[in-house]
């Protein structure tokens, strides 16, 4: 296993995070201990998860992800061996906190010290705000328009309120996600002028079918030691090729629920798939490790998260961190991104 810094901490992640998601919706608990003990015992200890979890995200599954994680940790008394990341939910879901939800003192208490709970644990390794409070692109949307409403808590605000829990130890370090260039840098420039807690990362999708962290965050990733947590590294399966010629595999992600993937089901998305496709078919690889390993070796990357429903994907996506990308192929994937560029963005 290949290993990396944490944005500016001491902590050493995988650069294969383990995806929690489909706990408790595709996935049994006997099957996600199945993944935890394997992973782990691959050298996996960076598992990230969510109190939305799982997925799709509703009131019935709300939080059972982290019940799962917190049954392992009980169970094998493996917490220390883990880097643990979860994620507090952002507006927008009626049945989280009254559903009028934001980042102000109340709610961040109660989204923590749920998660604790739910996870058997006094602390959380890093911390993330799921999606940012404020009205912005994020989750595929394009078009950007600008809303001159205020009524968000300042970054100030919510980083003097992160602070109170790392001080009182219930979590070690904070990070984005879904965050934009002008989010990131404003919580960077706060901390730095106000004594306030520090971001260590971004949690964004990246895939060959959606590069846009390139544009913007990759500079602010690498200069300013924020490095990307990459979500939706294989565009929900489609970069397993498992969707070609218009499949739709019984229990796969788009068969069960097409309409929250809809990011996906776009004009380029089969063109770019096909050929990209056929660069890892030339190059004896699967669709999968080519994938992977390209989200792996960029110069803005911590770690790449992996979402398996089976032990034979969790093992092949594992085992990408073996595969060797020579320039000759990344100058084929260029020249279809450059064809097709961020089909799925």
């Amino acid at each position: 296993m290949n290993y990396k810094n944490l944005g500016t901490t001491d902590l050493k992640v995988s650069s294969i995070c383990l995806g929690t998601m489909t706990w408790g919706e595709q996935n049994t608990e006997r099957e996600a201990f199945e993944q935890m003990n394997y992973a782990l015992a691959e050298g996996v200890n960076f598992w990230d998860t969510a109190e939305l979890y799982a997925v799709p995200p509703k009131a019935e599954t709300y939080g059972h992800t982290e019940i799962i994680i917190g049954n392992w940790f009980s169970q094998t008394k493996k917490r220390d061996k883990v880097i643990l990341a979860s994620k507090v939910a952002g507006p927008s879901r009626a049945y989280l906190r009254g559903g009028n939800y934001n980042y102000n003192i109340k709610n961040l208490t109660a989204a923590l010290e749920g998660s604790l709970k739910r996870l058997k644990t006094d602390y959380i390794d890093l911390y993330q705000l799921h999606w940012p409070e404020r009205t912005t692109n994020m989750f595929g949307k394009l078009g950007y328009q600008h809303e001159e409403k205020n009524d968000w808590n300042q970054f100030e605000d919510i980083l003097g309120n992160l602070q109170r829990f790392i001080d009182q130890g219930k979590i070690r370090y904070i990070g984005l996600s879904n965050e934009t260039p002008w989010g990131v840098s404003k919580c960077l420039e706060l901390a730095k002028h106000n004594k306030l807690p520090r971001m260590m990362s971004i949690q964004n999708p990246y895939s060959l079918l959606n590069r846009t962290f390139e544009v913007g965050l990759a500079e602010i990733a690498i200069r300013e030691q924020i490095g990307l947590l990459a979500y939706s590294p294989l565009a929900s399966g489609y970069l397993t090729g498992k969707y070609r010629n218009n499949q739709r595999p019984a229990n796969a992600r788009i068969t069960l629920d097409p309409g929250f993937w809809g990011r996906y089901e776009k004009p380029n998305t089969s063109p770019a798939v096909e050929a990209y496709y056929d660069i890892a078919k030339k190059f004896n690889l699967t669709l999968s490790e080519m994938a992977l390993k390209f989200c792996e070796i960029q110069p803005f990357m911590t770690s790449v998260i992996i979402g398996a429903t089976t032990m034979d994907q969790l093992k092949s996506n594992i085992q990408s961190i073996n595969i060797d990308l020579k320039d000759e192929i990344i100058n084929e994937i260029n020249k279809v991104q450059l064809l097709y560029s961020n089909p799925c963005p």
